[in-house]
């Protein structure tokens, strides 16, 4: 079974979304499993987004999607910045698709800290907002009575999921190669120390992975919508997507 694989990264995504243009006519996957951005990403890609409709939605977010008010902290499960702009665009997303294929993302159950995977039939507009929420700046949700946190906290790149739920080869689209910052560094360090969750991907599992030599940005970058950020970063994922096209056709043309 053919997975795409779409990492968490914030406003780093919309690479994903450049590359997924330079693919979509050589991979058609059977499975499309997202972490945080990746899940909106890929709930778009599942729902049937030609690529430069996704293009679009993230070229035209609306200008208070990534500029966020300082806020005060309810509990201590709040976040100090007002994601409820960012929230409205994922809403949005989720409104206006459904899966084709099947699909799948992954939260954080914050309290046992430990990953949770939800498949379409499961998914609301609530699941892909949770799986976007990053801990310490944006409010954690509430779900059925358990709390989640952003879906790549624990692993950025969601490749044991893909296997768990039956992979046998995986293209990744993995805009975070590393963790932004000190802090981010600092804090997700502490929670995956604390966490008994080891990411354990099967040898068996054929992968090829696109992502950029490094950051694509600074920090502030990753939470923040640029327009001109997001142009470079579409023209980086489709630049590197192009680069190894032909060895995706061929990989993914084998029975």
């Amino acid at each position: 079974m053919n997975c795409l694989v779409l990492s968490a990264g914030g406003m780093y995504g919309a690479y994903q979304a450049g590359a997924w243009k330079a693919l979509a006519d050589v991979f058609q996957p059977d499975l499309i499993v997202g972490a945080s951005i990746g899940a909106v990403n890929g709930w778009a890609i599942a729902g049937g987004c030609h690529p430069d409709e996704l293009i679009r939605r993230w070229l035209s977010l609306p200008d208070d999607a990534g500029r966020y008010r300082w806020k005060l902290p309810k509990t201590i499960f709040g976040g100090i910045l007002d994601s409820r702009p960012l929230e409205r665009a994922i809403r949005e997303i989720y409104e206006s698709f459904q899966p084709q294929v099947n699909f799948a993302l992954v939260v954080t159950d914050l309290l046992k800290l430990r990953p949770r995977i939800f498949q379409a039939g499961q998914v609301t507009a609530e699941h892909l907002v949770a799986s976007t929420a990053i801990v310490g700046l944006f409010d954690q949700v509430r779900l059925d009575g358990r709390l989640y946190s952003d879906g790549g906290l624990l692993a950025a790149v969601p490749l044991w999921a893909a296997a768990e739920l039956g992979a046998t080869r995986a293209l990744v689209i993995d805009v975070l190669p590393a963790l932004p910052g000190l802090v981010a560094k600092a804090v997700v360090g502490a929670m995956r120390s604390l966490s008994s969750f080891h990411a354990v991907v099967p040898g068996g599992l054929e992968v090829i992975r696109i992502a950029p030599p490094g950051l694509l940005g600074p920090p502030l970058d990753a939470i923040r919508w640029n327009r001109k950020n997001a142009e470079d970063w579409i023209r980086a994922g489709e630049r590197d997507a192009v680069r190894i096209k032909h060895s995706i056709a061929n990989c993914f043309e084998r029975k």
